[in-house]
């Protein structure tokens, strides 16, 4: 089985099937991926506030590939083993105004830097989140001709946010298109459930994944699974505070249930709103706790208190 390798110097900020790939592959190869941060250098570690302020969406999400895997047709599912992604020591994330879960809330740009080490990302001296890497962004070409943008989710994949994709898990993609054509990017040194600023800890990475095929076995949609031992967060040794709420719309139950958990953040640990709203996107999970007794539901978002020094 071959190894390839993909600089970062070709990204594509589309899904596009017409888009012809940069590398072939076997079942069974690896390819190792280096992936610019979603911003697409427009942010950089010597960057300020007026950088987000300024930020243009068009070169978002600069993908890396695409790579076509010999002998995949439509119908076919390909799985693609995360094996390892690897970040470069800094990442960012940030306020965007009108963007996010928040984005009536918050007028005035932010950004955050993150110092990544090892296994930590260092938000403040005081606050260390752990380093649960995932790439924002992985999908193979979809079947519609045209070009398409990787702000939504999609049937091939696409901006999935799935914090839970790390090394070891297995995703699932259905084939759309012969080859495939997968990509990947937009990758995140951690994120809560929900990135509810609109950013999780945007970092270049290295990603290495391997890919395999499956003949004649089709999916709808997008599946994973998760390796056996291994804990969806090591954030849950700590314990978590949560605020709830609830009302008959999901949406605005997680909207109020963030602001609840960034009132606490600017109460108890002194961060500004801001700060607040950059470490949820980062770190809060939120939960679909209660969705069957009409006429309300409730969203519970979860702060883990380990990140706390």
């Amino acid at each position: 089985m071959a190894t390839h390798h993909l600089d970062d110097t070709q990204p594509h900020a589309c899904w596009d099937n017409s888009l012809p790939p940069r590398v072939r592959i076997q079942p069974g190869d690896t390819v190792v991926f280096e992936t610019l941060e979603a911003s697409a250098n427009q942010i950089t570690p010597s960057s300020g506030h007026d950088a987000v302020a300024n930020l243009s969406f068009d070169p978002i999400h600069p993908l890396t590939g695409p790579v076509y895997v010999e002998g995949a047709e439509p119908g076919d599912t390909l799985e693609v083993e995360i094996v390892s992604i690897q970040h470069k020591g800094w990442g960012w994330n940030g306020v965007i105004p009108g963007f996010g879960l928040l984005g009536e809330d918050f007028a005035v740009p932010y950004l955050h830097h993150y110092k990544i080490e090892g296994e930590v990302c260092h938000f403040s001296d005081k606050i260390q989140i752990p380093y649960e890497p995932h790439c924002g962004v992985m999908g193979v070409a979809p079947r519609d001709a045209g070009r398409l943008t990787t702000i939504p989710p999609r049937e091939n994949g696409g901006n999935i946010d799935i914090r839970h994709l790390n090394p070891g898990v297995r995703v699932f993609f259905p084939v759309l298109v012969p080859g495939a054509l997968f990509s990947c990017g937009d990758c995140h040194s951690a994120m809560g459930d929900g990135e509810v600023n609109g950013t999780g800890i945007e970092t270049p990475m290295t990603v290495t994944l391997k890919f395999n095929l499956h003949q004649g076995k089709t999916i709808p949609e997008l599946r994973f699974i998760t390796p056996p031992g291994k804990k969806l967060t090591v954030a849950d040794e700590g314990g978590y505070y949560v605020a709830t709420a609830h009302g008959p719309d999901l949406f605005k139950n997680a909207q109020q249930a963030v602001r609840y958990i960034i009132d606490y953040l600017e109460a108890e640990h002194g961060l500004t709103r801001e700060q607040g709203y950059c470490l949820c996107g980062a770190a809060v999970d939120l939960k679909i706790s209660e969705i069957v007794d009409a006429p309300n539901w409730i969203v519970s978002a979860y702060l883990p208190l380990s990140i706390f020094k």
